[in-house]
């Protein structure tokens, strides 16, 4: 990998660390994760609140000087919203030109038009269980491709009904992969897989690896 960056970009780093991807069509890769500091949501199953705060300032070169030290091929910037620090869209770029295989992890309610075009979005969408869904920026989906996905996290079968209305009234899946997610210990994974396969739904449904292989995190 390159390392070549501006050492005047600095961004509010909480942690970086190497484990599985524990979500997406990546699950189960190995992969470098950079989670930056912030977030202007607070949805009611967040289990990343620890990012709200905290971290430390580190510039791009830096961040990319750490992570080659891994020996990874594939990198997630994840947050908190890592989309509300300005200096997130040139970490992407850098990442990309360094030879990195690239995804953000965003919330959604942040405009992703401006991602560097190399990255894979993964853009939640907000259900109402969420607390959040008055947040979603529906313009996002008008700039999504087939190297994107998005993703719905699901409490129950009200949010359930709510994500299968908007999946099928858009047609979501003729724009990108779409997932379904159980929001862990509140809704049963047995129930989302009974749900999406008696009303035949053209989405993948997954669950967090990390939340079964490590208690506290992953590769914690």
């Amino acid at each position: 990998m390159i390392v070549q960056a501006s050492k005047s970009v600095f961004l509010r780093i909480n942690e970086i660390f190497f484990s599985l991807q524990g979500e997406t069509s990546r699950i189960g890769l190995p992969t470098v994760f950079i989670r930056l500091t912030g977030c202007p949501l607070r949805c009611g199953y967040c289990d990343t609140a620890y990012a709200f705060s905290g971290g430390k300032n580190m510039a791009i070169t830096t961040i990319l000087e750490q992570i080659l030290a891994y020996q990874a091929r594939f990198v997630t910037v994840t947050g908190g919203e890592p989309l509300a620090q300005r200096g997130c869209l040139q970490l992407l770029s850098e990442l990309c030109d360094a030879g990195y295989s690239v995804s953000l992890e965003t919330s959604g309610a942040l405009d992703v038009s401006s991602v560097d075009k190399r990255v894979c979005r993964v853009v939640d969408v907000k259900t109402p269980g969420s607390g959040e869904s008055d947040k979603n920026l529906w313009s996002n989906f008008d700039c999504l491709t087939g190297q994107d996905e998005l993703k719905f996290v699901l409490c129950d079968e009200t949010d359930y009904q709510w994500a299968a209305e908007m999946l099928l009234g858009q047609r979501l899946d003729l724009i990108c992969p779409v997932l379904f997610s159980p929001v862990h210990g509140k809704l049963a994974p047995e129930k989302l897989a009974a749900w999406i396969l008696r009303d035949h739904l053209p989405v993948r449904m997954q669950v967090q690896l990390h939340k079964f292989l490590w208690e506290d995190g992953p590769g914690r």
